[in-house]
């Protein structure tokens, strides 16, 4: 048989065992091209965004290189490895390994080994490694309703991302509660819940996950959201979950375990804050967005220091507010004795990245190491103001720190 029959044999199979469900992988070897650092290439099945596609692992002496391509042109580019670069090549299938080498004198052979019994294994369209979502989105009338997933729990495809954040944030939340007292959350409230997404989605965890019975309140200042959000979580059958109206700044507070803020804006921020430490909350988990308090005051003082280098530009100005902002709201947290965490994650496209800061209570200091650790943090925050000419800082001022 000639080589040009022995390359269509071998791809007709390719081809006919993604058509049956039967494909698992393709592993290329014995590379001969021109590329010195390129060693393997390995190709499986996989479903992204429910679309089924061929994923290449390109296998390289320092690092893996993926791409994913329609199944049509993969196909096609296997047939082109084959019929150039790579002398060896083998098609793993549910039924068999079908082994395409390039022997002497440039000819090309096909060979076969049926699999039988424990040999045989089951085709998966994983994509990478399936991850175990915290909040899965199955029987889930909040997530329909909320436009994330159809009746049948299927997540949208435009709504991928928001999904992911969602799980993110609670995965987050999740490894920070644990770091708590057994059953210490009993009401959490979510400052500035917007939609509504991680509240709905943390209150499903909390009750159905954790088994807690913890009561979960949203503060939204727009009242079609409120009434939005109401409405779904009587719908879903949520009698511990409620939304109501008004701003953080506003909100009355009472007992708090656990405060979320998350993208509120400028000192929005500090105004959570503030009330999660009034509460006296054993955990205060904040998503900062704008710093324009604090960028005001280091543009007027415009303070020369060893960092004026680049603070005379705008977007490096922004930056540094940023740092020192949240720098301030970490230390403003310890002194009221919160054990603090400053990190930054990824989250989904239109928020690419966001930071953390998390304040959990802690009881280590008391007496007089405690008021040492004060007056420490006391003179850190003035000689931080100092140095970038900050006259305030709002949630200082909020707690009169600045007396």
């Amino acid at each position: 048989m000639s080589n040009q029959l022995q390359l269509q044999r071998f791809q007709e199979q390719l081809a006919e065992s993604i058509s049956l469900n039967t494909f698992l992988k393709v592993s290329l070897g014995n590379y001969q091209g021109n590329d010195k650092e390129l060693k393997n290439v390995y190709v499986r099945r996989v479903k992204i965004k429910r679309a089924d596609m061929l994923s290449f692992t390109y296998r390289n002496k320092t690092r893996d290189i993926v791409k994913n391509f329609p199944i049509p042109e993969g196909i096609t580019m296997v047939s082109h490895f084959i019929s150039n670069d790579f002398k060896a090549c083998t098609l793993f299938t549910t039924e068999k390994e079908v082994i395409l080498e390039h022997g002497k004198n440039h000819v090309i052979a096909v060979r076969e080994r049926i699999l039988t019994g424990d040999g045989k294994a089951v085709p998966t369209l994983a994509h990478n490694k399936e991850k175990k979502r915290l909040i899965q989105p199955a029987g889930k009338p909040y997530l329909q309703e909320l436009k994330i997933t159809d009746a049948e729990g299927n997540v949208f495809k435009n709504a991928q991302d928001k999904y992911k954040q969602i799980n993110q944030y609670v995965e987050i939340l999740s490894s920070l509660i644990k770091e708590l007292p057994e059953n210490s959350i009993r009401k959490v409230v979510d400052m500035g819940s917007g939609k509504g997404y991680l509240t709905f989605a943390l209150y499903d965890y909390l009750h159905q996950v954790l088994k807690l019975n913890t009561k979960v309140t949203g503060v939204e200042y727009r009242d079609d959201l409120v009434s939005l959000c109401n409405g779904i979580a009587k719908s879903s059958g949520f009698n511990g979950l409620d939304f109501v109206p008004g701003t953080i700044q506003d909100y009355q507070v009472d007992a708090i375990d656990l405060l979320i803020a998350l993208h509120a804006c400028d000192t929005a921020t500090d105004d959570a804050i503030f009330k999660g430490i009034k509460a006296n909350a054993s955990l205060i988990v904040v998503a900062p967005c704008c710093h324009k308090q604090v960028r005001r005051e280091m543009d007027k003082a415009k303070v020369k220091n060893e960092v004026s280098v680049l603070t005379k530009y705008g977007i490096f100005m922004e930056r540094q507010a940023e740092m020192v902002t949240d720098a301030i709201r970490a230390l403003i947290l310890e002194y009221f004795g919160y054990k603090t965490k400053v990190f930054e994650f990824i989250s989904d496209a239109h928020t690419p990245k966001n930071v953390l800061v998390v304040g959990v209570k802690s009881a280590k200091l008391s007496g007089k190491a405690l008021e040492q650790k004060q007056t420490e943090i006391k003179q850190k925050l003035a000689e931080t103001k100092a140095y970038f000419g900050i006259g305030y800082h709002h949630l200082e001022r909020l707690l009169k720190l600045d007396q």
